[in-house]
């Protein structure tokens, strides 16, 4: 197992010798008092989220670690350069499907694959986006493996969330341990909404230059509707619902006080099949209707583009190295985990015979639902699990178990290693761009390895030190 500050030998890497030091220096009372205040601060500002399927409908604080997770800018600027890649290679991707679908006739991906995913939107074929950028936030799972490897473990394309949290992280650091920034010259995060503002500006219909920016949220049952309304605050944009907006002459008007406004960019956070009921979902009240006429004739922008999803399927994750051949001539600098995919005869039999010792996922799956790790799975939760895989096998993948890294965090018991991972935001306009650093979340419980909030877990604040 890699910890991320400590070595084999028990002592601190370098870039944690500071930290070790302070928190040597420090009462455990001391940080378990900064942890409650962190709490109630949290509390406060109003950062909580609903878990769907909660019947109390009860909304909690994703648990805050007072620990930070440190990256030597060396580290960084590789993990960058591996994410700008990626990203830009998924767009390209994105951009074939829908036009002159190269990479299928290539055989690179089988087609069906493909022209059958239930993300793939037909009614995006032929429709050009400004700057061929389909996917203009993304959130990019990275972990660490027992050597400290770096991996991208799951590319997020629709809507991913949990920037709100990177942000509040680093401001409740600053607010609760000043004095620790005195010790590391940290790369700031607090930007980033300056960034996200650009990037969705940039992808204006027709350039134009000062274009109206709004957030569609489904509204506040959602489970990250504090996300969305952050967001609107901090760039500086309306939050809207679909209440809001209509269409009129082929363009998309929200209801103002001092009178009907057009909207140029939708920042959505709605899923495709909701967001215009006379396209998709006939019975959705979510969505706008007349959207994806205005959409396809280029009179408004959506970003996340509808169709994107096909993109962060799990099973089209395993070819995104080819993506990166295919489309760039270049080699992967970040790695996936090594898949199986179970709708392949002789993948699935490989994944039934060495069950206990895989993980499984749900292609459609997020959140840690819809997965079994099965070195810690009951038997009887293994029997079950086969069972729906072999009712379904399309619907699964398999991966090996990863040991991923750890990193001192705060618990009950005082300071223990949990494992972790880490989710940078890749902003692509005219241009990738990323600010240092990203969401690490960390799986509180001892030996776990979901990170995810609805299963338990928490966030640190990641620092990336010069």
């Amino acid at each position: 197992m890699y910890d991320e500050m400590y070595d084999a030998e028990g002592q601190a890497r370098r870039h944690y010798e500071a930290l070790g030091q302070w928190l040597a220096s420090l009462p455990p009372a001391l940080l378990e008092e900064k942890r409650r205040e962190a709490d109630l601060l949290f509390h406060r500002v109003g950062i909580t989220f609903a878990l769907y399927g909660d019947e109390e409908g009860t909304e909690r604080l994703i648990p805050f670690d007072t620990i930070p997770r440190i990256i030597p800018d060396a580290e960084w600027q590789f993990l960058c350069r591996g994410l700008v890649q990626r990203v830009t290679a998924l767009n390209r991707f994105l951009h074939d499907i829908y036009h002159s679908q190269e990479i299928l006739r290539a055989g690179v991906i089988p087609a069906e694959h493909v022209l059958t995913h239930e993300a793939y939107q037909v009614a995006m074929i032929g429709v050009d986006v400004p700057n061929q950028v389909y996917c203009h936030i993304a959130g990019i799972d990275i972990v660490r493996d027992g050597r400290g490897e770096y991996y991208v473990l799951e590319d997020n394309l629709r809507t991913p969330s949990g920037v709100s949290y990177m942000l509040e992280n680093r401001r409740m650091m600053m607010r609760l341990f000043p004095e620790l920034f005195e010790h590391y010259n940290v790369h700031p995060v607090e930007h980033y909404p300056q960034l996200l503002l650009e990037t969705l500006r940039a992808c204006s219909p027709h350039g134009m230059r000062d274009p109206v920016v709004v957030v569609l949220t489904p509204g506040q049952y959602n489970s990250a509707y504090f996300e969305h309304a952050f967001l609107a605050q901090q760039m500086g944009v309306e939050l809207v619902e679909a209440v809001d907006l209509f269409t009129k002459d082929g363009h998309i008007y929200m209801h103002t006080t001092s009178g009907d406004q057009r909207v140029d960019v939708i920042y959505r956070r709605i899923d495709d099949a909701f967001l215009d009921p006379l396209a998709f979902r006939e019975d959705s009240t979510l969505g706008v209707p007349g959207l994806l006429a205005c959409y396809r004739a280029g009179n408004v922008a959506i970003a996340n583009a509808i169709g994107t999803g096909v993109a962060d399927d799990k099973s089209m994750y395993a070819f995104v190295p080819e993506m990166i051949r295919f489309y760039l001539g270049e080699e992967p600098l970040l790695r996936n985990v090594p898949t199986w995919q179970l709708r392949k005869p002789e993948d699935l039999r490989y994944a039934l015979d060495h069950l206990p010792e895989l993980v499984f996922k749900e292609v459609q799956g997020s959140g840690g639902y819809g997965m079994m790790i099965g070195p810690i799975a009951t038997p009887a939760e293994r029997d079950d699990f086969r069972r729906r895989i072999e009712s379904n096998p399309a619907n699964y993948i398999a991966q090996p178990t990863l040991s991923l890294s750890t990193c001192p965090t705060f618990v009950e018991q005082g300071i223990a290693p949990r494992h972790l991972d880490l989710r940078p935001f890749v902003l692509s306009g005219r241009e990738v761009r990323l600010v240092p650093g990203g969401l690490t979340r960390v799986a509180l419980k001892e030996g776990s390895l979901v990170v995810n909030s609805s299963q338990g877990g928490g966030t640190k604040d990641t620092w990336v030190v010069a």
